[in-house]
């Protein structure tokens, strides 16, 4: 009988390995759900965070010119050359959420000819932003008047010319207007710039004052800036590269160095600038 204890003992042991087993698989039962959960909270709270991502007018404008650079020879500059696909109208054959364009930009779609793009998440965003801004475009009921009229306001009465540049005439100092219709597709942006240029100043655009240590002021546009050294365009076009060790002051500007036009220009010569600005679409 001495020998069958341990005979016994295995068979208790055995009994008690079998019978937890089930509580084992009940518990994986439990857990597996759990886990799903999370990770499906992570892909929601991954794509909550892409909607929520708030992009600049200058961010924008960046995926404006990607877009006219790699996509309008296809797609067209409204969007809408493509069969079944019309941007204006955010209307897509193979995306409806922002993640999908991404996907669609990023990968392409080798079957209908569409190579895939070179781009980073957060590019590949600005040209989705872009196209959302063209949507949004559809629905301006900004009056537009004559682009004739307006090109002579824009480079005589105007003196717009001045500080903006179109298509190779014109002043380095201000921002490069040659396809700006094309850039800004919601007119309501374009003319408050013209009524009110001090309300939304982009970084793009911004000017600083520089005071070196021997008391120099330079004013103008900045056009880079890093951890060494600063570079701006001066009043008199001349590119600026200052290190910062030799700055005692850098100073962004708090106002536009454009003045408004509200008292300048009559209503109906504002809508024809707006006209013109709208038909710049480059070269």
């Amino acid at each position: 009988m001495s020998r069958g204890r341990p005979i016994m003992k295995s068979l208790y042991r055995s009994k008690r390995t079998i019978a937890l087993r089930p509580a084992r698989l009940y518990d994986n039962a439990i857990a597996m759900p759990a886990l799903t959960f999370r990770i499906c909270a992570l892909i929601f709270a991954a794509g909550a965070l892409l909607a929520q991502h708030a992009f600049s007018e200058n961010d924008i404008e960046d995926g404006g010119r990607l877009y006219e650079a790699n996509c309008s020879r296809c797609h067209g500059a409204e969007g809408n050359l493509v069969t079944g696909v019309d941007f204006a109208r955010d209307k897509f054959l193979r995306a409806s959420t922002d993640q999908d364009l991404v996907r669609v930009i990023r990968m392409g779609i080798p079957a209908a000819g569409m190579p895939p793009g070179k781009y980073s998440d957060f590019t590949a965003e600005t040209i989705v932003a872009y196209l959302r801004s063209m949507g949004r475009a559809g629905v301006n009921n900004t009056p537009l008047g004559d682009p004739v009229r307006g090109r002579s306001l824009f480079e005589g009465k105007g003196g717009c010319l001045n500080c903006h540049r179109v298509n190779g005439n014109g002043s380095r100092l201000g921002p490069d207007l040659s396809d700006i219709g094309a850039l800004r597709r919601v007119t309501g942006q374009l003319k408050r710039s013209i009524l009110e240029p001090d309300a939304e100043i982009l970084p793009a655009n911004r000017f600083v004052r520089l005071v070196t240590k021997d008391g120099a002021t330079i004013n103008g546009r900045l056009m880079n800036q890093d951890t060494f050294s600063v570079q701006l365009l001066d009043s008199k076009e001349q590119l600026v590269s200052i290190l910062r060790s030799n700055l005692r002051e850098f100073t962004f500007a708090e106002k536009s160095p454009m003045p408004s036009y509200r008292d300048k220009l009559s209503s109906q010569e504002i809508d024809d600038i707006l006209g013109y600005l709208v038909s710049l679409k480059g070269l």
